[in-house]
């Protein structure tokens, strides 16, 4: 994980994961659940924190 690009690509994939849940619940093709609503907003929250980390990294490595 010392990669930023990594960190960016696996941030980028958890956020998408954190929207298309809850979407695809609202459409009903998923049923909701406690543990898919909180997986879904656990994902978003980590993908945001693992892409930020990954920025700064990537912005510290180019400077």
């Amino acid at each position: 994980m010392k990669n930023p690009k990594t960190l960016l690509t696996a941030g980028f994939f958890l956020i998408l994961a954190g929207v298309l849940l809850p979407f695809l619940m609202v459409l009903h093709i998923l049923e909701s659940t406690f543990f898919l609503n909180f997986f879904a907003f656990a994902a978003q929250v980590t993908g945001l924190f693992l892409g930020f980390i990954g920025s700064v990294m990537y912005i510290r490595v180019r400077r």
